[in-house]
């Protein structure tokens, strides 16, 4: 192996993993540095690589859903998480769940017993002048305090950050098991028990709910940390303070939750989601918080079949760190006036671990093609990955806001569709359109040479 091909990687997350993989699989060395145990996070709890933080759901497997086309393009492309993700996948309906803890182990083990990968356990704290090689940022929504100041100082952004929060986890045997039902969102559960564990809520008891959590002591927030959380995972007081009734149209939604025990739908509905394959913990699913923990003790035990709820984990709330990538970025997720640095995952503005984790696979792909010498490469715009780096680099966003994939990202159909079959024409041509971008196979495209840096298109 050349010395010369060779990577460094900043952040041991979903992108960080994701990077180190597809790296290995050109032949490329890689030097991933990650900063915990030794340094631990806000949010995280333990040193494994890509640790979730949030949820323990990598949203849906049906092409119907620009999430479950994404996934069938990350599987084309080798991703390490999904192979992660189907090794220790949970019941959740048509979503992809997994068990937390057993997930970040299958990639810890994946990449510590890769021979090309050299896992350093140490902060990345600066980015060099002069890197001796390509060189990925993936530190993710959590990236330390001095190398934010570094990467702020080196894109001259002013702020690079945003607040999130997270959901509390609940242990499964404090459920009282006589007050809920299971059920999967307009499933019935014919073939058995539905993935859901699900608490209906009346009127009264869901009126006396927010009234306590429009009481209840917060954590404190900064005048310039607030209102900048992601839409996607607002804290429950949050949602609200928009409205009394916000909160079951959002994520206490009772639609097609229906009661197998009544018949009925109920006023408002919380549902749990496994976090583990033993079902022995459960996520309050969308009950992301920031309330102080002695509140959301008391405040979310007046759910039904939550009143001796004995908590694993408390919300909590965290920085998020990202760039302002149409400026910063080129679709090949180098830096515009740096060819040898890249940055990967959430920190570029996408929203989402699928998200994040496909930036991974295309900053690990086009910084080990920079190592040997080749031309960096950009699927085409009608695949998730390649809608995606189009968002995030488009010049005429004036104000970047971190975006899950959706249909919107796709270019519009060239002829005449059905509403009822768009969706199917866009995963049908993205999956068309993917099928002809194989990196990992040397072909004519790849070997073409750049003169302007903005990457093959395949």
């Amino acid at each position: 192996m050349n010395e010369e091909k060779r990577i460094i990687i900043a952040g041991g997350g979903l992108a960080g993993s994701e990077a180190a993989h597809a790296a290995s699989k050109l032949g490329v060395k890689v030097k991933l540095y990650e900063m915990r145990p030794i340094k631990m996070s806000p949010a995280h709890d333990t040193g494994d690589l890509g640790e979730l933080v949030c949820s323990n759901s990598l949203k849906s497997d049906s092409i119907e859903n620009a999430s479950g086309i994404l996934k069938e393009e990350m599987r084309h492309l080798g991703s390490l998480v999904l192979e992660a993700a189907e090794a220790t996948r949970v019941p959740a309906g048509k979503a992809l769940a997994v068990d937390r803890g057993a997930f970040a182990r299958y990639i810890t083990s994946t990449l510590e017993n890769n021979p090309l990968v050299e896992i350093a356990r140490e902060e990345f704290r600066e980015i060099p002048e002069k890197p001796g090689a390509p060189l990925i940022i993936a530190t993710g929504p959590l990236t330390s305090e001095s190398l934010a100041e570094s990467i702020r100082v080196l894109t001259d952004t002013r702020h690079l950050y945003f607040y999130d929060a997270i959901s509390p986890i609940i242990d499964g045997d404090s459920i009282d098991y006589s007050k809920v039902y299971r059920a999967s969102r307009y499933e019935n559960g014919e073939e058995g028990e539905g993935d859901y564990i699900n608490c209906p809520i009346n009127r009264e008891e869901y009126y006396a709910f927010v009234e306590e959590i429009l009481k209840a002591e917060k954590t404190e927030t900064r005048d310039f940390e607030k209102g900048i959380y992601f839409e996607s995972c607002l804290p429950v007081e949050e949602i609200v303070e928009r409205g009394r009734d916000t909160l079951r149209f959002g994520p206490a939604r009772p639609v097609g939750l229906r009661d197998p025990r009544t018949g009925n739908m109920p006023f408002a509905v919380l549902q749990l989601r496994s976090e583990n394959m033993e079902r022995t913990m459960y996520n309050m699913v969308g009950f992301q918080t920031k309330l102080k923990y002695p509140e959301q003790r008391r405040i979310f035990r007046m759910i039904p079949g939550l009143e001796g709820a004995e908590f694993m984990r408390y919300g909590s709330v965290h920085r998020n760190t990202y760039i302002d990538s149409p400026r910063l970025l080129r679709k090949t997720l180098q830096l515009k006036n740096h060819d040898l640095i890249f940055f990967a995952g959430q920190i570029v503005g996408v929203e989402g671990y699928i998200e994040s984790a496909a930036m991974g696979i295309m900053a690990g792909i086009n910084a080990s093609r920079a190592a040997m010498g080749e031309a960096p490469l950009v699927p085409s715009p009608e695949t998730a990955v390649g809608s995606l780096l189009g968002y995030i680099s488009d010049g005429g966003i004036k104000s970047f806001q971190p975006m899950n994939i959706n249909f919107g990202l796709f270019p519009p159909p060239g002829e005449k569709i059905p509403k009822s079959g768009k969706k199917s024409y866009i995963a049908e041509r993205a999956f068309a359109a993917m099928s002809r971008f194989c990196p990992f196979r040397p072909s004519l495209a790849q070997t073409k040479t750049d003169p302007y840096g903005k990457g093959v298109t395949l």
